[in-house]
């Protein structure tokens, strides 16, 4: 979960800060008022070329985690196992070879 956030923070900071700005000014309606935001981080987490690879070759994992996400809205903490595998399938992808600096991402 850690290398997930690291890579956000690193190339999607603007997007991250005005998203935990809405949640922490919206704590009882976040997940309406703070939506749009939140799809600007996952835009953004997206297009990185190490979250595409990771995507591409743990997709199975992923599709698997977000299933349990929308059938668990209310409690997202049972679809740790699910959150377990997918991290522990991308800790084990080649990075070599991939840009991690991407141009069209400013800081």
């Amino acid at each position: 979960m850690q290398a997930a956030m690291d890579i956000t923070a690193k190339y999607c900071r603007k997007e991250m800060e005005a998203y935990g700005l809405c949640v922490a000014s919206n704590p009882s309606t976040w997940q309406q008022k703070c939506h749009e935001l939140k799809m600007n981080v996952a835009q953004c987490t997206s297009s990185h070329p190490v979250i595409q690879k990771i995507r591409q070759e743990c997709s199975n994992e992923f599709v698997e985690f977000e299933r349990c996400l929308r059938e668990h809205q209310g409690q997202p903490v049972s679809c740790s196992p699910h959150v377990a595998r997918f991290l522990g399938c991308a800790e084990t992808v080649d990075l070599s070879g991939v840009a991690t600096n991407p141009v069209s991402q400013p800081s």
